[in-house]
C-alpha cells in the first residue's frame, strides 16, 4: 500500500487506516522503532498484563495451607 506523508507544522506524518490499526490492534499509543531504514510501529505491550486472568484464590489458598501443615515446620530455625 502506498501512503503519502502528509506536513504537520514543522514535522510531516502519515494517515494510517482505520482498517490496518483494527488489525494490528494499535490504539492510542505505539512503540516506534527505527532499524536501518525501516520504521517499525507495535502495539504498547503492558507490563504484567494478563497474569492473573486465570487465577484461582481458592488453590492459591489450598497450597498455603499445605506449606503450612507440614510436618516438622515448626523445628525450623532462621
Amino acid at each position: 500500500m502506498r501512503i503519502n506523508l502528509v506536513k504537520i507544522g514543522n514535522s510531516q506524518g502519515i494517515i494510517i487506516p482505520a482498517a490496518l490499526l483494527a488489525s494490528c490492534e494499535l490504539n492510542d499509543g505505539i512503540n516506534l522503532q527505527v532499524k536501518g531504514k525501516r520504521l517499525i510501529l507495535e502495539a504498547l505491550k503492558q507490563p504484567r498484563a494478563g497474569w492473573f486472568d486465570n487465577s484461582q484464590p481458592e488453590a492459591e489458598e489450598a497450597v498455603l495451607d499445605s506449606i503450612s501443615a507440614e510436618e516438622g515446620s515448626e523445628d525450623w530455625t532462621w
